[in-house]
C-alpha cells in the first residue's frame, strides 16, 4: 500500500475550488532524434514551476491557474513509442488551482521551458524542450542548438566553402526543407502541410546530389522538427557549404495564383511587394515555431553588407537564374526573374544561397502536383540541373 501511495503522489486529485484563469486549448508533442518538444497552448499565459526527479527520471511541471481537462488527461496518447526522450506522460489536479504534469523520461534531460506570446493562429504557449543531459558528439545539430539556447551561436562561426582553395575537394550543398515541427508552413486546400511536402522534395534532391562523385548534400532537418533560422544558417557554415538551397511551397489568399519562383537576398530592399511580404512571412518562422533566445544572432539581425556578401549575392543570383530556368521547363513561372528581399535564412555572408518556392500549395491544381511523387522527383531534378549548370560555368573556380 505504501508503494501504491507513492506512485500516485504526483497525480493526487483535489476538488476543484474555482474557475481557472487559463483554459488549455491544445497540447502537442514533437519528438525527434535531437530533441523533443511539448507545447501547451492556452487562452492566457500559463504560470508554471518545474523540477526534476531521478530513479526513475521524471520532469514535473506544475501548471498554475489551470484546471484538469480531457486535453491534458489524454496527453499520453500523443507520446510515440519511438520518442527518444519521453516514455509516458500523465496529468492530474494537484490542488484546487494547479495541474501537475509528469513526464516519465527514458534518460536524464536538460529541459528548456519558456513561454511564447500569441502569433498567427497560435494563442499563448508554454514550450517544453527536452535535450539530452550529456552532449552527443556525433550530433552537430544538437551542439548548434545548445549554443543557440546559450546565445553563443555565432561566437566562432567558421567560413563557408568560399574560404577553401582545394579545387579537387568535395562540393558541399546544404538543403533546407522549410518550416517543421510546430511551424507547419502553409496549408493547402486539402489540409496538406508545406513542411511535409518540402521535406520530400529535399530528400529527393539530396539523393541526386549524393549520387555525384564530387558532391555531398546535407539537410538542415530530416525529421518533422523545428529548427530556428539562425541554426540552419550556422549549420551550413559549420559544414563549410558551397551552396545553400531552401525549399518551400508558396501560398497566398488568392487560390488562382500559381507558378514557381526563386529568391535571393537583397542589399537594397525587396524587388517587389510580393517578395517583401514573402520574406516577412518566412522570417516569422522563428516566432511561429518558437525560440527562447531572440536578438542574439548577428547574421540574422545584421543590415550592413560588406564586399564579401555583395559577391555572394551576385553568385546567388547566378545560381537562382539557372535554377529558375530549369524549373520553367517543368512548371509555369510565377515571375520570370529571380526576386530579392531580406530573407533571414539566406544571410550567410559567404555561401551563395537561394530560396525556391516550388509551386503554390494554396492552388488546388498545384497542391495536387506537390503531392505527386513524380512531380517531387521532377522538381528535385530541375533544381539539380540548375546546380549542375552553375558549376559547369566555372562557379567553383571563380570562388576558390
Amino acid at each position: 500500500m505504501i508503494g501504491a501511495a507513492a506512485a500516485t503522489f504526483f497525480l493526487s486529485v483535489s476538488r476543484i475550488g474555482f474557475a481557472s484563469s487559463s483554459q488549455i486549448v491544445a497540447v502537442r508533442v514533437w519528438p525527434s532524434s535531437t530533441y523533443t518538444r511539448v507545447t501547451i497552448e492556452a487562452s492566457e499565459t500559463i504560470r508554471y514551476k518545474h523540477f526534476s526527479l531521478a530513479d526513475p527520471n521524471r520532469l514535473v511541471i506544475d501548471l498554475e491557474g489551470v484546471q484538469l481537462t480531457g486535453i491534458l488527461q489524454d496527453i499520453n496518447k500523443q507520446i510515440q513509442s519511438a520518442d527518444p526522450f519521453i516514455q509516458t506522460a500523465r496529468a492530474g489536479q494537484f490542488n484546487s488551482n494547479t495541474v501537475r504534469l509528469v513526464l516519465d523520461l527514458r534518460n536524464e534531460v536538460k529541459p528548456q521551458i519558456f513561454s511564447l506570446q500569441p502569433i498567427g493562429e497560435y494563442r499563448h504557449r508554454l514550450v517544453v524542450d527536452l535535450y539530452p543531459a550529456s552532449g552527443q558528439q556525433d550530433d552537430p545539430l544538437l551542439a548548434l542548438l545548445q549554443d543557440y539556447n546559450k546565445g553563443q551561436l555565432n561566437e566562432q562561426a567558421p567560413l563557408g566553402g568560399k574560404g577553401r582553395t582545394d579545387k579537387n575537394r568535395i562540393i558541399t550543398v546544404v538543403i533546407d526543407p522549410g518550416h517543421g515541427g510546430e511551424d507547419p508552413g502553409a496549408v493547402g486546400p486539402s489540409g496538406v502541410y508545406e513542411k511535409d511536402v518540402v521535406l520530400r522534395i529535399s530528400r529527393q534532391l539530396k539523393k541526386l546530389i549524393d549520387s555525384e562523385k564530387n558532391m555531398k548534400a546535407h539537410l538542415t532537418r530530416d525529421e518533422d522538427v523545428f529548427i530556428p533560422l539562425g541554426v540552419r544558417v550556422a549549420k551550413a557554415r559549420k559544414l563549410g557549404a558551397d551552396l545553400f538551397i531552401s525549399i518551400h511551397a508558396d501560398a497566398v489568399a488568392n487560390r488562382t495564383a500559381n507558378g514557381s519562383s526563386v529568391f535571393a537576398l537583397s542589399e537594397n530592399g525587396a524587388t517587389s511587394s510580393m517578395a517583401r511580404l514573402l520574406a516577412k512571412s518566412q522570417n516569422d518562422a522563428d516566432l511561429i515555431g518558437g525560440v527562447k533566445i531572440s536578438g542574439k544572432d548577428r547574421y540574422l539581425a545584421h543590415t550592413l553588407f560588406d564586399l564579401t556578401q555583395t559577391a555572394t549575392i551576385n553568385d546567388s543570383l547566378k545560381l537562382g537564374k539557372l535554377v529558375l530556368g530549369k524549373m520553367g521547363n517543368l512548371n509555369r513561372l510565377h515571375k520570370p526573374q529571380v526576386e530579392q528581399a531580406g530573407f533571414a535564412v539566406l544571410k550567410a555572408p559567404d555561401i551563395p544561397s537561394i530560396l525556391v518556392e516550388t509551386a503554390f500549395i494554396s492552388n488546388y491544381e498545384e497542391e495536387k502536383k506537390l503531392l505527386s511523387p513524380a512531380f517531387q522527383q521532377q522538381m528535385a531534378e530541375a533544381i539539380m540541373s540548375g546546380v549542375h549548370q552553375y558549376f559547369a560555368q566555372g562557379a567553383v573556380l571563380a570562388r576558390t
